[in-house]
C-alpha cells in the first residue's frame, strides 16, 4: 500500500464556472413520460444540472473559472509556472487542451503544461501530482483547471444515465507556504474493472464508424444508445464502492494518524446521494460536515469534489481547515486525500 505526503504546499484560491442553462430534471420529459420521469428523479436526488450549449467545451468553463480566480486574486499571469488540465472531455484528440488554455489565458511559453484525462477521481490525483511538482521546488504558482462537460457523453434515451450528469469547470490556485501542514493521499486503480464505466467506441481501438454511430436498443428495458455514448453498470459501481471506499478511507486516516472527528469537511465525489449516506455511516461521520451540491448539479464527474467546496463552504474557510476528500468513477479508480487549507478564498460562481 502506497502513500504519498507532502508539507507546505496548499490550494489558496478557488473559483467556478457552470453553464447559465439549467435543467429541471422533472421536466426532462423529451423521452420519457412524466411518471417515469418522477421516479427516477425522486430516487437519484438530482433536481437540476447544467447543460453546456455545443459550442461550449470544458476549456471554455475552465478559462472563465481561472479569470475570475486571477482578476480576484490579483495574481501575476508571469508567475504561474505549471497548468494542468483535467478533463475526459478535452477540445481536441490532439494538441492537449492544457497547452491551448496556456496561450488563451496568456500565460508565459515557460510554462508547463499538460492533461490529466482520468474520470471522478482525477482531481485528487491532480492534487497529488501538483504537490509533488510543486514540493520539488523550482515552481512559483500552479493552477489546476478541471473541467468537464459530461452532457455530450451519454445518451438521454437511456435512463440509467440520461437523468445523472451535468457540466462544470473550475480553477484552483496552488502554492507553497509554511501555513500548509502536511497533506495525504491514497491513489488507486482497478483495471478489471474497466467495463462498469465506458465508452465502448471512438477512440483508436474501436474507430468510429457508421456502425458506431448508429442508435440502438441496448436492454430489456428498451433504453437506446450508440456504442459512442457512455454506460455504466449502477449495480456493480454500487458494489464496488461500499467494498472499497470505506477501506481505503480508514487506512488513509490510520497513516495519517488522524481521527475523522478531528476533520472540518468530508467532501465525496457527488455521484449519488444514497451512496454518500451509506458511506457516512459506514464511516461513523457527522453529516452536519458533509456539504452536498449533487441536487443542484448532477454528477459533475471529477468536478463534483473542487465545486461542492466552491458552491457549499464559501464563507466557511476562513483559518486553518483539514478536509477529506473522496472520489471513485471509470476506470475504475480510487482516491482519497487529507488536505491542509489556510484562509482559502472562493470566488463567486460563474455562469457561462
Amino acid at each position: 500500500m502506497a502513500f504519498l505526503q507532502f508539507n507546505g504546499v496548499g490550494v489558496t484560491a478557488l473559483a467556478a464556472a457552470v453553464p447559465r442553462h439549467v435543467i429541471n430534471n422533472y421536466e426532462y420529459t423529451q423521452f420519457f413520460d412524466a411518471a417515469q420521469v418522477k421516479q427516477v428523479v425522486d430516487k437519484v436526488g438530482i433536481y437540476e444540472r447544467r447543460f453546456a450549449d455545443a459550442d461550449t467545451c470544458s476549456s471554455d468553463l475552465c478559462f472563465a473559472a481561472a479569470e475570475k480566480l486571477i482578476a480576484d486574486n490579483n495574481i501575476d499571469r508571469s508567475e504561474i509556472d505549471l497548468l494542468v488540465f483535467i478533463s475526459q472531455t478535452p477540445d481536441y484528440r490532439m494538441p492537449a487542451t492544457s497547452v491551448l488554455l496556456q496561450e488563451r489565458l496568456g500565460l508565459p511559453k515557460s510554462t508547463i503544461a499538460f492533461d490529466i484525462t482520468l474520470g471522478c477521481s482525477a482531481f485528487i490525483y491532480g492534487l497529488s501530482v501538483v504537490f509533488s511538482m510543486m514540493s520539488g521546488g523550482g515552481i512559483r504558482k500552479a493552477l489546476i483547471l478541471d473541467g468537464e462537460t459530461r452532457s455530450k457523453v451519454y445518451s438521454p434515451k437511456d435512463r440509467r444515465t440520461a437523468f445523472l450528469f451535468g457540466d462544470g469547470g473550475v480553477a484552483a490556485l496552488v502554492e507553497k507556504s509554511d501555513a500548509f501542514g502536511d497533506s495525504f493521499f491514497s491513489l488507486n486503480s482497478d483495471g478489471s474493472r474497466g467495463d462498469l464505466i465506458k465508452i465502448d467506441a471512438g477512440g483508436y481501438r474501436n474507430p468510429s464508424s457508421p456502425e458506431s454511430l448508429k442508435e440502438k436498443v441496448v436492454d430489456e428495458y428498451g433504453n437506446i444508445r450508440n456504442d459512442e455514448q457512455g454506460y455504466m453498470k449502477g449495480a456493480d459501481v454500487f458494489n464496488f464502492v461500499i467494498v472499497e471506499i470505506p477501506k481505503d478511507i480508514k487506512r488513509l486516516l490510520a497513516h495519517a494518524g488522524v481521527e475523522a472527528a478531528d476533520l472540518d469537511f468530508y467532501i465525496f465525489h457527488q455521484a449519488n446521494n444514497f451512496i454518500n449516506s451509506y458511506l457516512a455511516k459506514k464511516l461513523k461521520l457527522d453529516t452536519s460536515r458533509i456539504p452536498s451540491t449533487i441536487h443542484k448539479y448532477g454528477n459533475t464527474s471529477s468536478v463534483s469534489v473542487p465545486l461542492t467546496i466552491a458552491d457549499a463552504l464559501k464563507g466557511r474557510m476562513d483559518g486553518d481547515k483539514r478536509l477529506l476528500l473522496s472520489a471513485f468513477g471509470v476506470g475504475m479508480t480510487w482516491a482519497s486525500g487529507i488536505v491542509p487549507f489556510h484562509n482559502l478564498k472562493i470566488s463567486d460562481i460563474v455562469e457561462v
